[in-house]
């Protein structure tokens, strides 16, 4: 089983570094993808080495589609393959995880109209003119679509999305 995370500079330290040791502890192999190969860098400083680009992203090939958050879905969002690639695991209905301003990503390639979801607060109203149906609550699960607001929603998020691997 594969994983593959999206992000880029400026990510929340946390919301990427938690699913990836998580996913890797579960014996679950770990892609980080981004706009360019090297390292991203996070709100905190830490480095994440890239495994791809996103344009050498093939959908097929992972599992789930975890997105976290920080400043980093700003500039992702804005990549036609990394929304084509969000599309790819809706169209496939594989799991998709998406904290805190993940669903910015979600969002932009128009994924959320009638999903129930959360996001940090202020993502909220973005979130609602999406057509997606708004719940402040620590993890929101709609079918494929695990959803968190913050960096202390991390239990939760991590406990629904290691469920939908069924590990």
């Amino acid at each position: 089983m594969e994983a593959l995370i999206i992000s880029a500079d400026n990510f929340e330290d946390s919301e990427l570094l938690v699913p990836y040791y998580r996913l890797k502890e579960a014996g679950v192999k770990v892609t980080v993808a981004s706009l360019k190969r090297g390292t991203i860098t996070g709100k905190q400083g830490y480095e994440v080495a890239v495994d791809k680009t996103i344009d050498e992203v093939n959908p097929d090939d992972y599992a789930i589609l975890v997105l976290p958050g920080g400043k980093a879905p700003t500039v992702v969002r804005q990549e036609p393959k990394a929304l084509e690639i969000a599309t790819s695991f809706f169209v496939r209905n594989k799991p998709v995880a998406a904290i805190c301003h993940g669903p910015q990503i979600l969002i932009s390639a128009g994924l959320l109209k009638g999903r129930r979801a959360t996001c940090y607060m202020s993502v909220t109203d973005e979130l609602k003119k999406a057509g997606a149906i708004y719940e402040d609550q620590e993890v929101v699960v709609d079918a494929n679509l695990i959803t968190s607001r913050q960096p202390a929603d991390l239990p939760a998020f991590m406990r629904e999305t290691m469920k939908q691997l069924r590990l």
